[in-house]
């Protein structure tokens, strides 16, 4: 029973829901980029991407509560179905490239002129079919990032694009002017094996596998500019340290087995990036290094206005961590601190605002982006 429950909780490490809204539009064009560099994003991942392709209704069952207050409440002034209390780190890139945020590819009425968002919570690398295989999937989403190509290449066939090859005009008149970003993806594959008789070393090499296939067969339809995402330091999430032995621990302070699972994926998926580069030369290949930029915020929180670094900022308001799986964020035992923007974590799994807005600043301004974000926009100022 005790191994049941853990490894039930923690299939709930990664699921974050995202708003149905796609019409609230970013600020005007920002000084930085006057004229947007991108017309369009296409995104792809797990619960740290989506922006609406799940709710509360089709998500995993321990999160009930997120289209309930107080979720939603610093930015969007209402729940929004983001695990989040604001924005993510794919709604800063938006408003970076003076874009709307992007709406949610299973919507039905969302303007989707601008882009669409594909990820999906609770989403993994590996297809779903091997969970099934395994009877691992207990409260939890059957999309993969296989699903996501299916909805993608529909969407690329709409516009007649099949691929560079037998039709490039209309595969360039796609990707010539779109950002495609792939958030973090695989972190929910480990997490549904804890615990089983599959090794992590087996997991490793699944889904760096379905993330290798997923990236050649879109360089191959032409994508042109293309940002990856690697893993976060998962051992410093708060369910993460809830759960895991007191003598796990790193330098940061956070499980030391899980975040030397996360790191060692990001270093082959890396290896991996840099073939992808030699072989489409024409693309430009960007590695966003979540697991440092993340963990740059941990060893300086108070450069970034951060004094929590563990503890949940919505949870039970009890125990150590103020996390309770029973009593989540947004439950009516639940409670939430007046001030998230000083928190790393919301609710005891997902990030608050304040720390999406430090990561994504440090991979899209700072020097956690290989090559850097720049890089990659003085590319595409450059070709027009």
């Amino acid at each position: 029973m005790a191994s049941s429950l853990i490894l039930l909780t923690i299939t709930f490490t990664f699921i974050i829901l995202s708003s149905p809204v796609t019409k609230c539009a970013t600020s005007a064009k920002t000084a930085t980029h006057p004229i947007p560099p991108f017309k369009s994003i296409y995104a792809f991942g797990d619960s740290y991407t989506d922006t609406g392709n799940t709710n509360s209704a089709t998500g995993p069952n321990p999160y009930l509560y997120v289209s309930r207050s107080p979720y939603g409440q610093t930015f969007f002034h209402h729940p929004t179905n983001r695990y989040s209390d604001g924005r993510l780190v794919i709604d800063f890139l938006a408003q970076q490239l003076s874009l709307p945020f992007l709406p949610p590819y299973l919507s039905k009425t969302a303007d989707k002129s601008y882009g669409i968002n594909f990820a999906v919570a609770g989403s993994t690398a590996i297809i779903y079919s091997f969970f099934v295989k395994n009877n691992l999937t207990l409260n939890r989403t059957p999309q993969s990032l296989q699903t996501q190509l299916v909805w993608f290449n529909e969407f690329l066939e709409s516009k007649g694009c099949k691929n560079s090859i037998t039709t490039p005009k209309e595969c360039k008149a796609v990707f010539d002017n779109a950002l495609i970003w792939l958030g973090e993806i695989g972190a929910n594959d480990y997490a549904y094996t804890f615990g089983s008789s599959v090794s992590g070393t087996t997991i490793q090499k699944l889904a760096i596998g379905s993330v290798t296939r997923f990236l050649e067969a879109i360089l191959d339809k032409g994508v042109k500019y293309l940002v990856v995402q690697g893993l976060p330091p998962t051992g410093c999430l708060t369910l993460t340290r809830y759960l895991a032995a007191e003598n796990d621990r790193d330098t940061l302070g956070c499980v030391a087995s899980s975040n030397k699972q996360s790191y060692a994926h990001n270093t082959i998926l890396q290896a991996k990036l840099n073939d992808f580069r030699k072989k489409f030369p024409n693309a430009v290949i960007v590695y966003a290094d979540y697991w440092n930029a993340y963990a740059s915020v941990v060893k300086n929180p108070e450069k970034y206005g951060i004094k929590e670094l563990f503890k949940a900022c919505c949870g039970s308001n009890s125990g150590l961590y103020n996390f309770d799986l029973f009593n989540t964020c947004g439950s009516p035992m639940a409670t939430s601190c007046s001030n998230p923007s000083q928190y790393i974590n919301w609710d005891g799994v997902h990030l608050t605002e304040g720390m999406y807005k430090a990561v994504a600043e440090l991979l899209l301004e700072g020097k956690f982006s290989n090559p850097p974000f720049e890089y990659l926009l003085s590319r595409k100022r450059r070709s027009g």
